[in-house]
Protein backbone atom coordinates (compact mmCIF):
# COMPACT_ATOMS: atom_id res chain seq x y z
CA UNK A 1 0.00 0.00 0.00
CA UNK A 2 2.60 2.14 1.11
CA UNK A 3 4.77 1.27 -2.01
CA UNK A 4 1.82 2.25 -4.23
CA UNK A 5 1.25 5.70 -2.70
CA UNK A 6 5.03 6.60 -3.04
CA UNK A 7 5.16 5.57 -6.68
CA UNK A 8 1.95 7.17 -7.44
CA UNK A 9 3.38 10.45 -6.25
CA UNK A 10 6.45 9.52 -8.13
CA UNK A 11 4.62 9.18 -11.33
CA UNK A 12 2.40 12.60 -11.08
CA UNK A 13 5.91 14.94 -10.73
CA UNK A 14 7.32 12.68 -13.37
CA UNK A 15 4.05 13.51 -15.40
CA UNK A 16 3.58 16.99 -15.10
CA UNK A 17 4.92 19.72 -18.02
CA UNK A 18 7.00 22.39 -17.26
CA UNK A 19 3.88 24.55 -17.53
CA UNK A 20 2.40 22.75 -14.65
CA UNK A 21 5.23 22.72 -12.59
CA UNK A 22 6.12 26.41 -13.14
CA UNK A 23 4.59 29.30 -10.57
CA UNK A 24 2.93 31.95 -13.18
CA UNK A 25 2.25 35.47 -12.66
CA UNK A 26 -0.90 36.29 -10.85
CA UNK A 27 -1.08 32.52 -8.79
CA UNK A 28 -2.72 32.90 -6.44
CA UNK A 29 -2.87 29.80 -3.16
CA UNK A 30 -4.12 29.06 -0.21
CA UNK A 31 -2.85 26.94 2.30
CA UNK A 32 -4.26 25.41 5.47
CA UNK A 33 -2.78 22.56 8.23
CA UNK A 34 -0.73 22.58 11.46
CA UNK A 35 1.50 25.61 12.69
CA UNK A 36 3.18 25.13 15.66
CA UNK A 37 4.53 28.38 17.55
CA UNK A 38 7.50 26.60 19.53
CA UNK A 39 8.58 29.49 21.78
CA UNK A 40 12.60 30.01 22.62
CA UNK A 41 13.57 28.15 25.85
CA UNK A 42 15.14 31.11 27.87
CA UNK A 43 13.78 32.32 30.46
CA UNK A 44 12.44 36.23 31.02
CA UNK A 45 13.25 37.65 34.42
CA UNK A 46 10.44 39.49 36.65
CA UNK A 47 11.27 42.54 37.96
CA UNK A 48 9.50 43.96 41.15
CA UNK A 49 9.68 47.70 41.71
CA UNK A 50 12.30 48.17 39.54
CA UNK A 51 14.51 45.55 41.01
CA UNK A 52 15.14 41.77 39.70
CA UNK A 53 13.19 39.40 41.57
CA UNK A 54 15.37 36.33 40.86
CA UNK A 55 12.43 35.36 39.67
CA UNK A 56 11.51 34.06 35.56
CA UNK A 57 9.19 32.76 32.92
CA UNK A 58 8.93 30.14 30.48
CA UNK A 59 6.38 29.70 27.67
CA UNK A 60 5.23 26.64 26.50
CA UNK A 61 4.50 25.36 22.92
CA UNK A 62 0.77 25.33 21.05
CA UNK A 63 -0.63 24.33 18.07
CA UNK A 64 -3.51 25.70 15.94
CA UNK A 65 -5.12 25.63 12.24
CA UNK A 66 -2.62 27.95 10.23
CA UNK A 67 -3.38 29.42 7.31
CA UNK A 68 -1.41 31.32 4.46
CA UNK A 69 -2.36 33.24 1.74
CA UNK A 70 0.27 33.47 -1.47
CA UNK A 71 0.34 35.81 -4.67
CA UNK A 72 3.08 35.22 -6.83
CA UNK A 73 4.35 37.79 -8.80
CA UNK A 74 6.27 36.01 -11.40
CA UNK A 75 7.97 32.42 -11.29
CA UNK A 76 10.42 32.85 -8.67
CA UNK A 77 8.57 36.05 -6.64
CA UNK A 78 5.26 36.30 -4.61
CA UNK A 79 4.25 37.73 -1.65
CA UNK A 80 2.77 35.77 1.79
CA UNK A 81 0.43 36.50 4.46
CA UNK A 82 0.50 33.93 7.49
CA UNK A 83 -2.17 33.77 9.61
CA UNK A 84 -3.43 31.12 12.12
CA UNK A 85 -6.85 30.86 14.53
CA UNK A 86 -5.52 31.85 18.47
CA UNK A 87 -2.68 30.44 20.18
CA UNK A 88 -2.71 30.16 23.64
CA UNK A 89 0.48 29.47 25.83
CA UNK A 90 0.80 28.60 29.73
CA UNK A 91 3.20 30.88 31.29
CA UNK A 92 5.92 28.93 34.19
CA UNK A 93 7.27 30.53 36.94
CA UNK A 94 10.68 29.82 38.08
CA UNK A 95 11.12 30.91 41.84
CA UNK A 96 14.20 29.05 43.28
CA UNK A 97 14.66 31.66 45.78
CA UNK A 98 11.12 31.19 47.19
CA UNK A 99 10.18 34.89 46.47
CA UNK A 100 6.63 34.17 46.31
CA UNK A 101 6.96 30.00 46.70
CA UNK A 102 5.45 29.42 43.51
CA UNK A 103 8.33 27.60 41.84
CA UNK A 104 7.81 25.38 39.01
CA UNK A 105 4.11 26.66 38.83
CA UNK A 106 1.74 27.88 36.23
CA UNK A 107 1.48 31.50 36.51
CA UNK A 108 -0.98 32.09 34.29
CA UNK A 109 -2.05 32.44 30.52
CA UNK A 110 -1.74 33.99 27.22
CA UNK A 111 -3.35 34.10 23.93
CA UNK A 112 -1.67 35.44 21.02
CA UNK A 113 -2.26 36.01 17.05
CA UNK A 114 1.06 36.80 15.54
CA UNK A 115 0.03 37.95 11.12
CA UNK A 116 3.18 37.69 9.16
CA UNK A 117 3.81 39.37 6.08
CA UNK A 118 6.68 38.10 3.81
CA UNK A 119 8.43 38.35 0.64
CA UNK A 120 9.30 35.10 -0.62
CA UNK A 121 11.82 34.07 -3.27
CA UNK A 122 11.33 30.92 -4.87
CA UNK A 123 14.48 28.98 -6.62
CA UNK A 124 13.98 27.85 -10.30
CA UNK A 125 13.99 23.47 -9.87
CA UNK A 126 12.35 22.23 -12.95
CA UNK A 127 10.82 20.04 -10.71
CA UNK A 128 7.78 19.27 -8.50
CA UNK A 129 9.88 20.31 -5.50
CA UNK A 130 9.77 24.32 -4.95
CA UNK A 131 12.12 25.45 -2.10
CA UNK A 132 11.91 28.90 -1.01
CA UNK A 133 13.40 31.25 1.34
CA UNK A 134 11.30 34.55 2.37
CA UNK A 135 11.78 37.65 5.02
CA UNK A 136 8.89 39.59 6.76
CA UNK A 137 7.87 41.86 8.84
CA UNK A 138 5.48 40.64 11.88
CA UNK A 139 2.89 42.18 14.36
CA UNK A 140 1.72 39.86 17.53
CA UNK A 141 -1.18 40.97 19.70
CA UNK A 142 -2.04 39.39 23.18
CA UNK A 143 -5.19 38.93 24.89
CA UNK A 144 -7.27 36.89 27.36
CA UNK A 145 -3.87 37.55 29.84
CA UNK A 146 -4.76 35.75 32.89
CA UNK A 147 -3.56 34.58 36.13
CA UNK A 148 -4.20 30.94 37.51
CA UNK A 149 -5.69 30.94 40.85
CA UNK A 150 -2.85 30.10 42.82
CA UNK A 151 -0.87 33.80 41.59
CA UNK A 152 -4.17 35.32 42.08
CA UNK A 153 -4.42 34.16 45.56
CA UNK A 154 -0.86 36.14 46.29
CA UNK A 155 -2.37 39.14 45.51
CA UNK A 156 -1.09 38.71 41.15
CA UNK A 157 -3.46 40.47 39.11
CA UNK A 158 -4.25 43.07 36.05
CA UNK A 159 -1.32 41.17 33.65
CA UNK A 160 -1.06 42.87 30.32
CA UNK A 161 0.65 42.35 27.41
CA UNK A 162 2.37 45.33 24.59
CA UNK A 163 2.13 43.50 21.41
CA UNK A 164 5.18 43.27 19.50
CA UNK A 165 6.60 44.54 15.89
CA UNK A 166 9.61 42.18 14.14
CA UNK A 167 11.13 40.61 11.64
CA UNK A 168 10.71 36.89 10.44
CA UNK A 169 12.88 34.58 8.12
CA UNK A 170 11.70 31.59 6.73
CA UNK A 171 12.55 28.27 5.01
CA UNK A 172 10.17 26.32 3.23
CA UNK A 173 9.50 24.12 -0.24
CA UNK A 174 6.35 23.45 -2.04
CA UNK A 175 5.70 19.57 -3.56
CA UNK A 176 3.22 20.27 -6.23
CA UNK A 177 1.14 16.84 -6.22
CA UNK A 178 -0.73 18.69 -9.81
CA UNK A 179 -1.40 21.74 -11.31
CA UNK A 180 -4.04 22.52 -8.19
CA UNK A 181 -2.79 21.27 -5.05
CA UNK A 182 0.23 21.50 -3.50
CA UNK A 183 2.02 19.99 -0.15
CA UNK A 184 3.93 22.72 1.85
CA UNK A 185 6.36 22.56 4.46
CA UNK A 186 8.01 25.65 6.31
CA UNK A 187 9.82 26.96 8.81
CA UNK A 188 10.70 30.74 10.07
CA UNK A 189 11.91 32.58 13.30
CA UNK A 190 9.74 35.13 14.08
CA UNK A 191 11.15 38.19 16.74
CA UNK A 192 8.75 38.65 19.23
CA UNK A 193 9.53 40.58 22.36
CA UNK A 194 6.85 41.92 24.48
CA UNK A 195 6.74 43.70 27.69
CA UNK A 196 4.39 42.43 30.44
CA UNK A 197 2.73 44.65 33.47
CA UNK A 198 0.61 43.76 36.43
CA UNK A 199 0.01 44.54 39.96
CA UNK A 200 1.05 42.82 42.96
CA UNK A 201 -1.43 43.91 46.26
CA UNK A 202 -3.04 45.92 44.20
CA UNK A 203 0.41 47.94 43.44
CA UNK A 204 1.59 48.18 39.77
CA UNK A 205 5.40 47.34 40.33
CA UNK A 206 5.44 44.06 38.39
CA UNK A 207 7.06 43.93 35.32
CA UNK A 208 8.74 41.54 32.54
CA UNK A 209 10.38 41.46 29.37
CA UNK A 210 9.63 38.56 27.97
CA UNK A 211 11.37 37.01 24.95
CA UNK A 212 9.01 34.60 22.80
CA UNK A 213 11.22 34.43 19.66
CA UNK A 214 9.85 31.38 18.65
CA UNK A 215 10.10 28.41 15.71
CA UNK A 216 7.19 28.49 13.55
CA UNK A 217 6.70 25.12 12.17
CA UNK A 218 3.89 24.73 9.02
CA UNK A 219 2.81 22.05 7.58
CA UNK A 220 0.11 22.98 5.22
CA UNK A 221 -2.05 21.96 1.70
CA UNK A 222 -2.66 24.36 -1.06
CA UNK A 223 -5.19 25.30 -3.29
CA UNK A 224 -4.35 27.69 -6.41
CA UNK A 225 -6.87 29.46 -7.54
Amino acid sequence: MKTSIINGLILSALTLSPLALANQAGDFVVRGGATMVNPDSDKSNIMLGGADSTMTLTVDDNTQLGLNFVYFYDSNWAIELLAATPFTHDVTIQDKNSVLGVDGANLGEVSQLPPTLSALYYFDTNSAFKPYVGLGINYTVFFDEDFASAPKSLGLSNLELDGSFGLSAQVGVDYKLDDTWTLNASMRYIDIDAEATFDVAGNSIGKADINVDPMVYSLMLGYKF
